[in-house]
């Protein structure tokens, strides 16, 4: 079960991982992280970052190291992490790692409402998104080709996304088989419903058995 974290921001985690490696102000800190295309890996909102490091500071995890002026720009205050804040960085990396939690992805919710549409539209959508993301995955494996002379180990996640978008690829493709060669389960019971605005006998039970079971 998750932990009720201190800071439990995502980018609280990216932060302490960033500055484990040396002090360093916020600005470098987003500069640093966003060159390594941190926003895809985990949920980050650019504008929290203050906020997460005070926070980050409050709790302990993050220390005043000193600060840092060039030219004329304003004086920054520079970071280190803390002793607490590398057990905090190590802890939460062994829950993120160790103990799986069921994620709800977008694809997910638009799946469990799909009676709103008709097989042809779905049909036709789950093609458009079948195209995008061959090309999005074709994108991205020629930057994790072009990447090689980098370590294995800072590339990881980047290979993880990868296989899950195509598993998904192959279960879109399996699912549109369906829809098109017309194997489908209650297939015409669906078409029927848009094209009639009815909702047949059968689903109509179903409906009612799911809403009592509520």
């Amino acid at each position: 079960m998750a932990k009720r974290r201190k800071v439990s921001n995502l980018l609280g985690l990216a932060v302490l991982s960033t500055v484990s490696a040396r002090p360093m102000h916020p600005y470098e800190m987003a500069s640093l992280m966003r060159a390594r295309g941190k926003e895809h890996d985990m949920d980050i909102k650019w504008g929290s970052l203050y906020t997460v490091v005070g926070n980050l500071e409050k709790h302990g995890f993050l220390a005043v190291e000193g600060s840092d002026r060039k030219g004329a720009r304003p004086e920054r205050t520079v970071y280190r992490i803390t002793d607490a804040g590398r057990d905090e960085l190590a802890d939460w990396v062994r829950e993120l790692i160790g103990e799986p939690v069921r994620e709800r992805p977008r694809f997910e919710a638009g799946l469990s409402v799909l009676g709103a549409l008709g097989p042809d539209e779905t049909a036709a959508l789950l093609r458009r998104r079948l195209d995008l993301m061959e090309r999005q995955i074709a994108d991205d494996e020629a930057g994790l080709a072009a990447a090689s002379d980098v370590p294995r180990l800072f590339l990881i996640e980047t290979e993880y996304d990868l296989a899950i978008r195509r598993a998904e690829i192959a279960w879109v493709r399996g699912f549109l088989a369906e829809i098109e060669d017309g194997t489908l389960p209650n297939l015409d019971l669906w078409r029927a419903f848009h094209e009639t605005g009815e909702l047949p006998p059968e689903l109509r039970e179903l409906a009612e058995r799911g809403a009592a079971g509520e």
